[in-house]
């Protein structure tokens, strides 16, 4: 199993004392990459909840220990260069941010006697009485790691919301922003749990949203919402002052408002949103400052001047200084991390997560079918917020490379004009095709462009192929799927209509071979004026399946000839899906009347289907089965049966066999809507390393969640059991085995008997209408069969009667 995806942009990043690791907190562990190679050497695993705060314990480039904060409410003590796990201390609340400044201003190597280390937590208090008017929930507490306890009835300050803690690098300042103030508390020179920290509150007008100390010298910034930086100097010495420190009486305090003990405050405007960085260098002589614009500008703190690093493409969150003052860090909203070289800048390695989900305006808000999967090499295709598509590899868990959709001069913060709303795949990941519409400009213009893009053979990265502009005159496309075999592809429309697309293959001209990839369009189908809502081709590529609204057609893809019409579902069918090499074709309706339907396409009629709202659907390659996502309805998810099970989880993952209604296994997951499901070949280096039984599986299954953050594994064996709810033993294909653990979610089934269709009783019983039209309709005899049958039936029972 293999879980990944997880965001490095949650929590600031942490250098090891050599500068040679980076400690990066991703979802319940913390992840350890090589600032060289920008690849993870090793995790620390072991917390249950989210980790949110990494602190590596200053020393010599030897030692590799640090200190970890977490949701679970506990604080551990690791040696990173093993990795191994040395202590734990629970202090059973949830900490959302941790500061240790004994050891942050400790020398790397202290003669002093050693004194117990205390920490500053900004913790959630559960217990907190919610019918309390204005509640405080976050509070600033003071945690004895030493002894292992907290310090008992203790509490530096309460907010409403737990607040983000920052401390300066010499240890002896810590501070949070609260709403229009700033707090900042003197952390006593010899700190013990009896000693209180003394604090002062510096004010302004606007909402603050990130601060930071100078390391040497009494100065303290924040940035507010507005985009304003604002920079006290000689903070706190009225408040913290000592013996051989000098207080400034002077009534004059430019910039300080009202008796804030400060010295001075002044105030520098670029940014024109939310300042979400903000940190100075090691030497103290520029402040660094970023925000959504993606820009880092590097304050010269003595005069105010400023250089710009520009175009890093995404917004800013966090600056992190290494003990190598020529090398930092830099996250990034996509989920970046960037090395940069200092003084210069420049962009040394990037750290690759998964892309996060983001947005889309108006029309396309919940826009879906934002993952298309490669099945032989275990990639994922994501659409970017910058036009784009990245390649990200499930196995390997890290970025591969990404394509330019689009290019547009786009940065973070423009209004979006252009939306890549689909991205499809080949079979065996030689071919994409993506689609994106331009929106209209107040009203007028607008424009839907395909593309089909080609996998280079030696580089490995697609190359633009062919453009097409309005392929279906101005109607929104609504799916594209490839041709399993050849070089070919459907692209269907609301317009009414469905287009063949073929790319022109390799032309012997002359004894030479010349390379020409366009596509072109080979024919187009239509159904009755009605909007075409789905394609896709079977296993063999000798029939292509479409939707019109709610029914099915059927084409001969070679002579563009109808072949046949099927079912009526009870909504428009926005997925259609062949179920591997089998007979049977599954389809997907959504709202107002959600829909899973099986139809079998020898019969031409509904096998089997279910009242569910899908999210997405997956068919294996090999055998006759199919997954789908599901989301729970809240009845159930609020039911006390499922109480324990539903924690937190929205949806289920359920594994059908196509000849069978019950599910093979159930999984109930987190975070499933927006989520996608796929089957994915074997990676034989993964199988060598992670397979020691020899039974290496011929398919796994993917689930990405509605975060992209997902888990892999193989369905079939008892492995899965770790992301189950429930579970049958094997793959069942001819033989029924009874229910399992879906019925605690939707209730009990009805029992199915196959091979046995319930007819009609040809002769009347005493009863009739209660039988006639027992069992499911797609079972029923024909409608002439069933009216002669019913009336026979009624005046047999009136003559009894009259006699």
């Amino acid at each position: 199993m293999i879980r990944g995806g997880s965001s490095y942009i949650s929590s600031p990043p942490a250098f090891s004392n050599d500068a040679k690791r980076l400690l990066v907190c991703t979802a319940n562990t913390v992840s350890i990459f090589s600032t060289s190679t920008a690849l993870q050497v090793a995790s620390l695993e072991g917390h249950t909840a989210a980790v949110t705060s990494v602190i590596v314990v200053p020393g010599t480039k030897v030692l590799c220990y640090c200190w970890t904060a977490s949701l679970d409410g506990t604080i551990r003590y690791w040696d990173f260069s093993v990795p191994e796990l040395l202590k734990t201390l629970d202090v059973k609340m949830p900490i959302f941010s941790m500061v240790i400044p004994s050891i942050v201003g400790q020398p790397a190597e202290s003669n002093e006697k050693p004194t117990d280390v205390f920490a500053y937590l900004s913790i959630e208090d559960k217990k907190v009485q919610e019918n309390r008017p204005k509640a405080m929930h976050g509070q600033i507490r003071k945690c004895n790691l030493t002894a292992s306890r907290m310090v008992g009835g203790l509490i530096l300050k309460e907010t409403p919301q737990p607040e983000f803690i920052t401390v300066s690098s010499s240890g002896k300042f810590f501070g949070i922003r609260n709403k229009r103030k700033l707090h900042v508390w003197s952390v006593p020179a010899i700190d013990s749990g009896r000693s209180l920290a003394k604090k002062i509150t510096l004010h302004h007008s606007k909402t603050l949203s990130v601060l930071a100390f100078h390391p040497t010298e009494r100065i303290v910034a924040a940035g507010d919402v507005t985009g304003r930086i604002l920079v006290w100097r000689g903070f706190g010495y009225r408040t913290f002052s000592t013996g051989d420190e000098l207080v400034n009486k002077e009534e004059e305090h430019p910039g300080v408002r009202g008796n804030d003990d400060a010295d001075s405050c002044s105030t520098w405007h670029w940014h024109s949103a939310k300042v979400k960085v903000l940190s100075f260098s090691s030497d103290g002589a520029y402040l660094y400052s970023g925000g959504k614009e993606g820009v880092l500008v590097v304050w010269q703190l003595d005069t105010g001047k400023k250089k710009f690093l520009p175009r890093i493409g995404s917004p800013l969150l966090c600056f992190t200084d290494s003990p190598d003052p020529t090398l930092s860090s830099i996250s990034c909203a996509d989920n970046l991390i960037h090395m940069l070289e200092m003084p210069s800048m420049d962009i040394l390695k990037t750290i690759s997560g998964i892309k996060l989900p983001h947005s889309f305006p108006g029309r396309y808000e919940g826009l879906s079918s934002g993952f298309a999967f490669d099945y032989t090499s275990g990639l994922v295709a994501l659409r970017t917020e910058s036009y784009g598509i990245q390649f990200y590899s499930l196995f390997d868990d890290h970025g591969m490379y990404e394509v330019q959709v689009c290019e547009r001069n786009h940065q973070p913060g423009d209004e979006i004009s252009v939306v890549v709303i689909l991205v499809a795949l080949s079979q065996d990941g030689s071919m994409m095709s993506t689609v994106e519409v331009k929106l209209p400009e107040e009203g007028i213009g607008g424009l839907v462009c395909l593309k089909f893009w080609a996998l280079g053979s030696e580089n490995k990265k697609f190359t633009l192929s062919t453009v097409i502009y309005e392929p279906h005159r101005d109607a929104r496309i609504s799916a594209v799927a490839f041709h399993p075999a050849r070089r070919m592809a459907v692209s269907s429309s609301y317009g009414g209509d469905f287009k063949v697309w073929v790319c022109n293959d390799e032309i012997q001209q002359k004894g030479q071979t010349l390379q020409n990839s366009g596509w072109a369009c080979l024919a187009v189908g239509a159904y009755k004026k009605k909007p075409m809502t789905a394609a896709t081709f079977s296993l063999d590529g000798s029939v292509l399946a479409v939707a019109a609204e709610t029914v099915i057609t059927l084409w001969d893809p070679n002579k563009n000839v109808l072949l046949a019409v099927i079912g009526e579902t009870l909504s428009p069918i926005v997925t259609l899906s062949f179920a591997g090499k089998s007979e049977y074709l599954v389809s997907v309706s959504q709202d107002p009347k959600p829909q899973l339907s099986v139809w079998n396409m020898s019969k031409l009629s509904l096998s089997w289907s279910y009242r569910l709202h899908i999210e997405a659907v997956a068919c294996a390659v090999d055998l006759l089965s199919f997954a789908v996502l599901a989301l729970l309805p809240e009845s159930s998810m609020c039911t006390e049966s499922n109480e324990s099970m539903s924690q937190g989880r929205d949806g289920a993952i359920l594994l059908f066999n196509v000849m069978d209604p019950v599910p093979v296994a159930t999984w109930s997951v987190r975070k499933a809507k927006g989520g996608g499901l796929s089957f994915l070949q074997g990676n034989p280096s993964f199988l060598e390393e992670n397979i020691s039984d020899g039974k290496a599986p011929k398919e796994f299954l993917v689930y990405v969640n509605g975060d992209h953050e997902y888990v892999l594994f193989d369905p079939y064996s008892n492995e899965a059991n770790e992301v189950s709810t429930a579970r049958r033993k094997g793959l069942v294909e001819h033989e029924e085995t009874g229910q399992v653990g879906y019925a605690s979610i939707y209730g009990e089934l009805p029992e199915f008997k196959r091979n046995q269709i319930s007819l009609v009783p040809s002769v009347p019983s005493e009863r009739p209408w209660e039988t006639i039209f027992s069992g499911s309709s797609h079972n029923l005899p024909p409608l002439t069969k069933l009216c002669a049958a019913f009336l026979e039936s009624l005046m047999e029972k009136r003559t009894a009667a009259v006699e």
